[in-house]
């Protein structure tokens, strides 16, 4: 795979390496939370093996690397490089087994809430107003659930350890739901 570029995020340990060719089919998204979440996933697994990444996140056209801040950029980035560029397509698409829809949670036996009737209008208004600025900051997010009026979120990515997903973007999400979906509803990270 090639790295057409590699841009710095809002969150100071994390880092958006930008691909020339796509690495998931479609916008699916996969986030590894660390080295067990990467067994099925051979570019995952050999990012994981450099000294501190805590987690990768593939969508689309690029991959986001968080560290635990332990480690200066340059020097880290030029180790990620080297399994990236050496990775093929099949490297990578190993995640598609399970992928993420790119908003709801997979996996959760329990995500409560999801058959509420506002779920689909809560999921149109992050897609068309939210994601695509979290994907430009190399993050994303996923609906975990809905319990009466209270929104479960997670972020992924960059976003997953940003100070400011935790305060001012939770927020501004929360807002546009109110005013988008019901006034009633407050949004959480979990």
């Amino acid at each position: 795979m090639k790295i057409a570029e590699i841009e710095h995020t809002p969150n100071p340990n994390a880092m958006k390496f930008v691909l020339t060719e796509p690495i998931t089919r479609g916008f699916v998204t996969r986030s590894f939370e660390g080295p067990d979440d990467a067994v099925d996933t051979p570019l995952a697994s050999q990012i994981f093996e450099i000294e501190h990444v805590i987690s990768v996140y593939f969508a689309d056209r690029w991959i986001t690397v968080t560290q635990d801040g332990g480690a200066p950029w340059p020097e880290l980035m030029r180790e990620i490089a080297v399994p990236i560029r050496a990775a093929t397509l099949d490297d990578a698409l190993a995640a598609i087994g399970s992928p993420s829809s790119g908003l709801v949670v997979e996996g959760f036996e329990d995500n409560p809430g999801l058959d509420d009737p506002r779920i689909p209008m809560i999921r149109e208004v992050l897609e068309i107003h939210i994601l695509p600025f979290l994907a430009g900051d190399g993050g994303g997010l996923q609906i975990v659930g809905l319990v009466d009026d209270q929104l479960m979120i997670r972020y992924e990515g960059a976003c997953g350890t940003c100070p400011a997903s935790m305060s001012g973007t939770l927020m501004a999400i929360e807002n546009l739901i109110q005013v988008e979906v019901d006034p009633s509803i407050l949004v959480v990270t979990v």
